[in-house]
């Protein structure tokens, strides 16, 4: 423990998160309190049938909702308490997306796309152009920089993206169906890439995904099911 009773292990940390929405007249409750802790360097897997409450998780632990009841703290800070702005600061200095749809901006390249989560961070951005350029290399793009999505196949976009989530250096990616919009052959080729980033760096991946190729390598696997938690493998230990 550090000397604020905090786990340095432990990157994030959820505590009876429940989620509930008005239908009407009705409450709909899609999340109904689930706890769970992530360690540093894990990768995690969310499994678990369409309309379980994964994608709700997933945007609460990344702070783009917020739960109806239920704590969430990331690297020790807890993010309930922030208001919209810090919210969105925290954000972009701590937490990477990759969603099913690779959400790049049609206008700029594939360069300027990595670059965004720097500009968003007020920083003069153009001293963070090496980095970008390296991301892109990493992934198998470096011959691509100038290149706008359009002319980029699916695969390729989303390898952009994944470049992207790692600009800002965040201490954890969270992935909604990564896989989703791909072929086969693009998406063990996605697969493959968010292994040897997870291995190269360390770094944390918390996937929500049908995708059974995911679990291969996986350290624990979470399966939900009517908004809780059906089931729980750890397949192998986080070094």
């Amino acid at each position: 423990m550090n000397k604020n009773g905090q786990n340095p292990n432990i990157i994030l940390q959820a505590e009876q998160i429940t989620k509930s929405y008005r239908s009407g007249p009705e409450t709909v409750d899609v999340l109904k309190g689930i706890s769970l802790r992530i360690r540093r360097g894990e990768m995690l897997i969310i499994m678990g049938p369409s309309g379980v409450g994964k994608s709700t998780l997933l945007n609460i632990l990344g702070t783009l909702d917020r739960p109806t009841t239920g704590t969430v703290k990331i690297d020790g800070r807890e993010v309930n308490q922030m208001d919209e702005e810090q919210l969105a600061r925290f954000r972009n200095q701590n937490i990477g997306f990759i969603f099913q749809f690779h959400y790049l901006l049609p206008e700029f390249t594939a360069l300027e796309n990595v670059l965004i989560p720097r500009m968003i961070r007020g920083r003069d951005w153009k001293k963070d152009i090496p980095r970008a350029k390296t991301l892109l290399q990493e992934v198998g793009l470096g011959e691509r920089l100038d290149h706008r999505p359009s002319e980029l196949s699916g695969g390729e976009q989303q390898r952009v993206a994944v470049a992207r989530a790692l600009m800002n250096q965040p201490a954890i990616i969270l992935a909604d169906e990564p896989t989703g919009d791909l072929d086969r052959k693009n998406s063990e080729l996605l697969y493959e890439l968010m292994i040897s980033l997870q291995e190269k760096y360390g770094q944390t991946f918390v996937i929500v995904t049908h995708n059974e190729m995911f679990t291969r390598r996986a350290h624990r696997v979470i399966h939900l099911w009517d908004g809780q938690i059906a089931e729980e493998k750890v397949l192998r230990p986080v070094e």
